[in-house]
């Protein structure tokens, strides 16, 4: 039987960690086994991306020809998101004294020839594996791993160090990368206000979207007395496109279970949540077995380390509410009300979950923790800027050769985001916009490409780092589009609490729907501004404060875009159906595909005769010119 890293009868064995010298030992041991592996380590991502791609029947296609072979070292592993999503189902092989092999697109057909020419007969197979991505760089190895790839060269993996690399639902092999080492430093060594104080010299920032000082909201609840407090991990991620925290909750969920003990520690609480999304099974899986894990070995519950210090972690499922993100909302959810927001102050840190002091972190703020007491706050600062010290992790999607996440130190250019890590637009297209921020963020321009990335420097700009959804725009993306579609999101997340966001986006929505569809007049411009600029400055919280950002920001830059609609009544880029129209041109030599595929008979001509389209029947879907084979249609 081939073995596999996560065998639950071996982890069951382990007994409770009393002692430091317990979790060095069990440290030193398992650092050996990921680090010089005496045999082959196989790895599949196997992440929600890779899962989707059909990780899964790459797994068991493994785990069957390992069996029938008699291969029984062979040790089989599930890892979290390698980062390069677009390149799922993604397999690596690790070998003592060897490069890790990197194949990517694996399906179970491909995996009886990576058995036979590289685990058996010692020769990776290059038609498998990422040698063809380098073509444009002369030195890099014939079958190069990701480390290799101008993706991975400008980046920092702080956050992601450990995903794609470790299985998650094996405890120690996160104690094998120095995991729980930062709680036992904490535990042993540290008191409450020395911890406080390393992550304020730290100058972590939240990632949660406004950057505030994550010492100061931490020295903040510290200093209220009360008979008990909360930590919370809030993982309600829902802007779209965005996918960090899922990631790092799926491949490395005791970081997160680690910084929140340090945090409850901190500031003198005994019971953490985590508010993780529904939506997220696998994460929530690996969360459930993650606590088990901490649980069993000591890591959680009474007196962890002898210190007599308790902790426990509950997991509370979201239903999805976009509004949930913002941290009243988050309490009042957890608390079992409906989630909507509420006036501050009081804070959180003051008066959160069931009225005791609470403290919020969003996962990848959490994720920094461990890292910074193990190093230092000085290594923290030595990365980034001074203003945004460490890294900031990007889900990078839209319109980009390489889509997946990215983890780049802070005052990286845009520029080196999307054409040097992301590799550009595909398709020879020509780079338009990229959206930072998600719904509550902005647009920027290709003038705006070589400005460092930092909290600042984005709203300096008019978008802003929100949680970390990056999505790029080419050409044939129409800006008027883009902000209806994330105005019509904020729109139908509002939690209809106040009047300016429940009624204002949905007036906003109305005139925009009237500009896609060639019925608003310039006075229509006007009223969406006017509109835009009340909301931002009366709604409640921040989702209604930030949702007119897209439209704002669209109109800033792309205003000609808009009075092409609505004066001229054409949509630029031909995406906006209704001023879409599609005529056959002299190029039709009458092979009937069109024909085939109009839905509504628009089409008329015979066997090799010159087409027409009826433009009074037309309902500008585009199956016609997408079929053309010989570019005979043409929009207008």
């Amino acid at each position: 039987m081939v073995i596999e890293s996560n065998n639950c009868q071996e982890i069951d064995c382990l007994k409770p960690l009393q002692t430091r010298e317990g979790l060095n030992q069990l440290r030193d041991e398992w650092k050996a086994k990921l680090e010089q592996p005496k045999d082959i380590r196989v790895v599949i991502g196997m992440a929600t991306c890779g899962i989707s791609a059909g990780a899964n029947q790459v797994y068991d296609a493994f785990r069957e020809e390992f069996d029938k072979r008699g291969m029984t070292t062979i040790k089989l592993e599930k890892v979290g998101c390698v980062g390069m999503c677009v390149y799922e189902p993604i397999v690596e092989i690790y070998e003592t004294g060897k490069d890790r092999v990197s194949y990517i697109h694996v399906d179970p057909p491909k995996v009886k020839t990576i058995i036979e020419e590289h685990i058996l007969g010692g020769r990776p197979c290059p038609g498998l594996t990422l040698a063809g991505l380098n073509n444009d760089d002369k030195s890099a190895p014939e079958c190069a791993g990701f480390d290799d790839l101008p993706f991975y060269r400008k980046q920092k993996r702080i956050v992601l160090h450990n995903c794609g690399f470790i299985n998650p639902e094996d405890i120690r092999q996160y104690i094998g990368v120095d995991g729980y080492q930062a709680l036992a430093d904490v535990l042993t060594t540290m008191t409450p206000q020395d911890v406080i104080d390393t992550i304020s010299a730290s100058g972590l920032r939240g990632r949660g979207g406004a950057g505030f000082p994550t010492g100061l909201k931490w020295k903040f609840a510290a200093a209220n007395e009360a008979d008990q407090k909360y930590i919370i991990c809030n993982a309600d991620e829902g802007d779209p496109g965005a996918y960090m925290d899922r990631s790092v909750l799926e491949g490395d969920p005791h970081a997160i279970l680690e910084a929140m003990i340090i945090g409850g520690y901190a500031i003198g609480a005994t019971k953490g949540w985590i508010y993780v999304r529904a939506e997220y099974p696998t994460a929530v899986k690996r969360l459930h077995i993650a606590i088990d894990q901490a649980e069993q070995l000591g890591m959680l519950g009474e007196n962890i380390f002898g210190s007599g210090f308790n902790f426990d972690i509950q997991i509370r499922l979201g239903a999805g509410a976009f509004v949930c993100g913002e941290e009243t909302a988050l309490i009042a959810s957890i608390e079992g009300k409906r989630g909507m927001p509420r006036n501050k102050p009081p804070f959180p840190a003051n008066k959160g979950l069931w009225g005791k002091p609470t403290i919020i972190n969003n996962v990848e703020t959490l994720a920094n923790i461990p890292g910074i007491i193990r190093n230092g706050a000085e290594w923290f600062r030595s990365i980034g800027t001074e203003k945004s010290p460490g890294t900031k992790v990007f889900a990078l999607g839209g319109k980009i050769t390489n889509t997946g996440l990215v983890e780049i130190p802070m005052g990286t250019t845009l520029r080196e985001v999307i054409e040097d890590i992301g590799g550009g637009c595909p398709n020879g297209k020509t780079f338009k916009a990229v959206q930072t921020g998600g719904p509550s963020g902005g647009c920027l321009t290709i003038n705006a490409l070589d400005v460092p990335i930092d909290f600042d420097k984005l709203v300096e700009l008019g978008s802003m780092m929100g949680s970390g959804g990056m999505i790029v725009m080419d050409e044939d993306n129409c800006m008027v589009d883009i902000a209806r579609f994330f105005l019509d999101f904020t729109c139908d997340e509002s939690c209809g609490q106040c009047t300016p966001c429940r009624e204002g986006t949905k007036r906003m929505l109305e005139i925009l729907d009237k500009i896609v569809n060639g019925a608003a007049h310039k006075k229509d411009l006007d009223d969406l501004k006017e509109l835009a600029d009340n909301i931002r400055l009366t709604s409640l919280c921040a989702l209604g404060q930030t949702a007119p950002n897209p439209v704002l920001s669209t109109m800033e830059h792309f205003m000609d875009e808009y009075l092409a609609h609505v004066v001229d009544k054409r949509c630029p880029a031909h995406v906006c159906k209704n001023l879409t129209g599609y005529y056959i041109t002299d190029r039709c030599i009458g092979c009937t595909k069109c024909v085939r595929v109009c839905p509504a008979d628009a089409i008329t001509g015979a066997v090799k005769e010159h087409h027409h389209i009826d433009q009074a029947v037309c309902i500008h879907c585009g199956a016609c010119f997408d079929v053309c084979p010989f570019d005979a249609i043409e929009r207008r």
